[in-house]
């Protein structure tokens, strides 16, 4: 997705390339979308029902923890995963405190982002 904050997008799309190559076999769709921090505590709030925000947030088009697969054959052949949401101002508080990257930070987020849209969790 379009994003006026600066992401290296060619960097993310080929790391969701890479961590769908080795979970998933069929043609796959995700959407990535880096926002501010007012937009990512708006979506806290509205969908979690927390009023704060986070680095990232998943939306499984699917549920993985109902009884259908997030592995779902769909009428094009496609598995539409959901979406991954990453707050631009957290990465960057993240990357600084872990003396990482930006950009590099966004591919460790989005690829866990990945996993909850497959239905891999960690624990809480």
């Amino acid at each position: 997705t379009e994003s006026h904050f600066p992401v290296n997008r060619k960097k993310i799309i080929n790391a969701v390339i890479q961590a769908l190559s080795t979970k998933v076999t069929a043609p796959t769709e995700v959407s990535v979308t880096i926002v501010g921090d007012r937009r990512m505590r708006q979506l806290n709030k509205q969908y979690r029902k927390i009023d704060a925000t986070t680095d990232v947030l998943s939306f499984p088009q699917n549920d993985p923890s109902q009884p259908t697969s997030p592995v779902v054959e769909a009428p094009d052949d496609v598995l539409h995963l959901g979406d991954v949401v990453v707050s631009y101002p957290q990465v960057v508080v993240e990357a600084t405190e872990e003396n990482k990257l930006v950009d590099d930070q966004i591919v460790f987020l989005v690829t866990h982002g990945l996993d909850h849209l497959l239905g891999i969790h960690h624990p809480e």
